[in-house]
């Protein structure tokens, strides 16, 4: 076992599973004690089962690890005070949260229920509120803490049938760099994460996906032929910088975004002009038909022309 967290308490939603599971391993590994959180859903957020959480808590102590199981949704604020106060009553304080449930609901926007939207940004955005609203006060009490948020990179490219997710995804970006602001004072952190790994959601909406043909070429739609696997990516490979955004020697990294996949690792630049032109006064069409095409939009392409024979690239 390593040490850089020993004495640390870390709640991990959604961790009976995938990047989660991983998280609360590797944070079990270097010493904290782990609250693994987990309903038991389907990626749709239909159902619930105790045995992924148990599971996983199971597996940590045969490591020889500490933690213990919950299985409250973190869609509403009465659950999200559960779980931290299941962290509290457990292990007597809460210094990580890892915001990394999540679910998503496939379906073309036009044709998307209510419910289908209500129930994706209930879990996303409004539980990683709730979770953060939560443990704030413990950490503001104590005078540290590490929040590191999972969004996604569909944030801001989108994604076919998922605007929910990509809405609540996005959502979370702006909720990180507020909290951040708000909490960093008090020498509370709040990062977040883009991962790109294998998960289960890569394969939610696989019937829907059927039925708009989503991500084949025109002449192999009507053979139904299926698309060619995605390389694998493990989702264990996104666990050590959630590790090191968690330590004390990142106390300074806050407000930022991460992006891991692979091996791989980058800091995302702030949203904002990547490239700019600038007048004195107000811009006329004519001036805007001469400089938007040459200044800030040379290059680019319509991700989705418009066509008489529509397919769709399935994103996620």
């Amino acid at each position: 076992m390593s040490e850089c967290l020993k004495d640390k308490v870390a709640i991990v939603t959604g961790s009976g599973g995938g990047i989660g599971r991983g998280i609360a391993m590797a944070m079990a590994h270097e010493g904290a004690q782990v609250i693994v959180n987990d309903l038991g859903c389907n990626p749709m957020g239909e159902g619930e089962n105790a045995h992924p959480a148990d599971a996983v808590v199971a597996e940590i102590k045969a490591a020889g690890g500490q933690a213990a199981a919950n299985y409250e949704s973190i869609a509403s604020v009465a659950g999200a005070q559960r779980l931290v106060e299941r962290a509290i009553d457990r292990y007597g304080r809460i210094d990580i949260l890892v915001n990394n449930a999540g679910i998503t609901r496939v379906n073309m926007l036009w044709d998307m229920s209510e419910e289908e939207w209500d129930t994706v940004i209930a879990t996303n955005l409004k539980g990683t509120w709730a979770c953060i609203k939560a443990a704030a006060p413990h950490m503001i009490e104590q005078r540290s803490g590490r929040i590191i948020n999972f969004s996604s990179d569909m944030a801001l490219r989108g994604g076919t049938g998922v605007a929910p997710y990509s809405a609540s995804k996005a959502g979370v970006l702006g909720l990180t760099i507020t909290a951040g602001l708000e909490l960093g004072v008090y020498g509370i952190t709040v990062n977040a994460i883009w991962p790109g790994a294998r998960s289960r959601f890569r394969e939610a909406g696989a019937e829907w996906r059927g039925k708009y043909k989503l991500g084949m070429p025109a002449s192999d739609r009507t053979r139904g032929e299926k698309r060619p696997p995605r390389t694998e990516m493990d989702p264990d490979d996104i666990a050590p910088i959630v590790v090191y955004l968690a330590r004390d020697e990142a106390r300074d990294i806050n407000a930022q975004v991460f992006r891991a996949s692979m091996g791989k690792l980058s800091r995302v630049a702030p949203i904002g002009a990547e490239q700019a032109v600038s007048k004195q006064g107000r811009w006329t069409q004519t001036e805007l038909s001469e400089t938007v095409p040459q200044e800030l939009t040379s290059g680019l392409e319509n991700p989705a022309p418009q066509s008489d024979d529509p397919v769709w690239r399935w994103m996620v």
